[in-house]
């Protein structure tokens, strides 16, 4: 049986599997440059998804689509020597995302049980079908917030907002949810469901 404690420790390692190649990138990319930002983008992913492989015995869906992104995308900026690649690689996976989403809805497949059906204990059918309509929303609002900044900000900018904002925002619209979950049996608390937020591309 998982216990409480390994329940927190792996929702911790997930976290730092899906933020840690973004701040490593940001770190990067500050003090050397964009090249070498993206060559540690890519190495950090690659780590990323052995290091689920290993610590979780998986890989997440989100986690093999985020990667196979960053190393498409990263390659053509370090060809290009241009971010914009970098940059619409959000947009993709929050375009995919939602439109995944919406449709498990249409066919009366809430995908979201399928992802965190093990960090949502107790979550009724109802309940994730609204869990995940308010996802597919949030997820479209993402790509098209992400490229309002990537059309208007300059990159330190938006690549400042993408790490730090983005990141808190889905938590704060994760823990927005709780109450409704919890209307819908949700049995664990606003830490943990904080905690197992969706990457965020």
């Amino acid at each position: 049986m998982t216990t409480k404690a390994g329940q927190q420790q792996h929702g911790g390692l997930g976290l730092a599997l899906d933020f840690g190649p973004l701040l490593v990138f940001f770190l990067t990319f500050k003090f050397i440059g964009l090249i070498a930002g993206t060559v540690a983008f890519m190495a950090a992913i690659v780590v990323a998804v052995l290091v689920s492989r290993w610590k979780l015995g998986k890989v997440s869906p989100m986690l093999w689509l985020s990667a196979a992104l960053v190393l498409g995308f990263g390659t053509l900026t370090i060809y290009f020597n241009d971010p914009k690649f970098i940059q619409i690689k959000p947009t993709i996976i929050y375009t995919m995302f939602s439109v995944l989403l919406f449709g498990g809805l249409l066919t009366g497949k809430p995908l979201m049980k399928n992802l965190m059906q093990a960090a949502m204990e107790g979550l009724s059918d109802e309940g994730w079908m609204k869990f995940s309509r308010n996802w597919a929303i949030f997820f479209a609002a993402m790509a098209l917030i992400n490229e309002a900044m990537r059309l208007t900000l300059d990159f330190d900018l938006w690549l400042t907002l993408k790490v730090w904002g983005v990141t808190v925002l889905s938590m704060l619209f994760m823990v927005a949810n709780v109450p409704m979950m919890i209307r819908h049996g949700l049995t664990v608390s606003a830490e943990d469901a904080a905690e197992s937020a969706p990457p965020q591309g």
